[in-house]
């Protein structure tokens, strides 16, 4: 669903500097990570670039980065990790709403779902899951999906941008530059393959912000022209490999600025022809082999459906990044905007398991979906405001497929009527680092010593 700036708070709806091909974000508020890459890559950033990459710390030869990306590709598979941000700060009494909570009628007594509307959750009979989240539930009985139904951090900080930033970068420090994820890439990944991150929109995911290695933004599989105004046909088709032309010639700058801005330019050639038989201006050339929920307003499900094809091609991917369909920041009208987004992001993701499975690689996938914060308990009329703990989900085969953390009951709300956290996430990115990728948590996880570890795979 597009999202309607007149339904949000004025911080999450106003303009802001965008920092160039990052999240835009208000005065005042955490740099996100991955600022400093804007000054030493280059950032091959226009209204019609579908293809973005952000460039390595350190300099490689031609041969290396012509080669990069076809040699990962030849080695072994590895874990791969999805990053799924429901922007805004979903409302996790909703998703799952406490039915059986004796306080919950009194806190929403507009907006609060009605008993047996949805499907019980199997884990705390107070609970009950959303009508539009009935895949989640279908994947949750399945074993395939783990819950934390109050996730959060400690001292919760409201503001979309901070909470946003602590969440992207593993730690609360509103300083740190790097993204956790990309600190995980400059261990498990390799200075001459840009797809081992992969960004699947228009802009880099702050998370994938690595300090060494490079990564990608890529619109969709099928989709990573670059539309010059005035220019088509076969002079368009090579404007990509004009750029990377234009890198190669410059790699051995003096100025290491420009070496590396040079170097960035040049990787754009190989993520290019790597996704090049996936598909073209827009039009893909795969099947996927189970059917996406068709959306006219968002390209969620056709992005989802490109990076399963991309992975069974056995393009290098480890993580990747997307944002849900819509914004989650419901102060008014709640209900219609919740439903609607909710709809299309769970069949789209029930959709993207099933397409995992039936190409035989859902046991090297988890995908991760998060926000920066739940909502408040009480509801404000039509919507509800800014809170504190929320709803997280793990969804895979190797998945635990059991709740971490406990519901902790709406009689036990902190003091600014909030959910309290059960479950710290820096624990849960401490399990994925160790247990997924094989990474010290201490490496990559700044801060975050004496937080638990929990169980999350089989």
């Amino acid at each position: 669903m597009r999202h309607d700036p007149r339904r949000c708070c004025a911080e999450h709806g106003r303009a802001a500097r965008a920092g160039a091909g990052l999240p835009a974000i208000e005065a005042g508020m955490p740099e996100p990570a991955g600022t400093g890459l804007s000054r030493r890559s280059l950032l091959l950033r226009s209204a019609g670039l579908a293809l973005s990459v952000y460039g390595a710390g350190r300099l490689l030869g031609v041969p290396a980065f012509e080669d990069g990306v076809a040699r990962a590709q030849a080695g072994p598979a590895g874990a791969v990790l999805l990053s799924v941000f429901l922007d805004g700060g979903v409302d996790s009494l909703s998703v799952l709403a406490p039915v059986g909570d004796p306080y919950y009628r009194p806190l929403r007594p507009t907006l609060g779902l009605d008993e047996g509307a949805g499907r019980p959750f199997a884990e705390d009979a107070r609970l009950m899951w959303h009508p539009a989240a009935g895949a989640l539930a279908d994947l949750h009985a399945e074993g395939k999906l783990t819950v934390l139904p109050a996730v959060g951090y400690t001292d919760p900080d409201q503001s979309h941008f901070t909470s946003r930033h602590y969440w992207e970068v593993g730690a609360l420090d509103a300083r740190l530059q790097t993204g956790w994820l990309g600190r995980v890439l400059d261990r498990v990944g390799a200075p001459d393959n840009p797809l081992q991150g992969l960004s699947l929109g228009y802009q880099l995911s702050p998370a994938l912000a690595a300090g060494r290695n490079p990564v990608a933004a890529v619109d969709r599989a099928e989709n990573v022209g670059f539309w010059t105004p005035g220019t088509w046909g076969p002079v368009g088709d090579g404007v990509v490999g004009g750029f990377s032309a234009i890198g190669r010639r410059h790699l051995g700058s003096r100025s290491p600025a420009m070496a590396q801005a040079a170097q960035a330019a040049a990787f754009t050639g190989a993520v290019s022809a790597a996704l090049a038989p996936l598909g073209k201006d827009g039009k893909p050339a795969y099947t996927p082999p189970v059917t996406y929920p068709a959306s006219d307003d968002d390209a969620f499900p056709q992005r989802l459906a490109g990076l399963a094809a991309m992975l069974a091609a056995g393009l290098p991917v480890r993580c990747a990044t997307i944002d849900a369909p819509g914004a989650y920041d419901t102060h008014a009208d709640q209900a219609k905007t919740l439903g609607e987004n909710l709809e299309l992001t769970c069949t789209s993701l029930l959709a993207f398991q099933r397409d995992l499975e039936a190409r035989g690689l859902a046991d090297r996938v988890l995908t991760l979906v998060w926000s920066e914060f739940g909502r408040r308990a009480k509801e404000n009329g039509s919507g509800t405001d800014h809170g504190a703990a929320g709803v997280g989900f793990l969804m895979g085969t190797r998945a635990s497929g059991r709740m971490i953390g406990e519901f902790p009951g709406l009689d036990r709300l902190d003091d600014r009527g909030n959910l309290r956290a059960t479950s710290d996430f820096r624990g849960l990115y401490g399990a994925l680092a160790g247990d997924w990728f094989g990474v010290d948590p201490a490496a990559v996880l700044p801060g975050s010593g004496g937080i638990g570890r929990p169980v999350i795979l089989k």
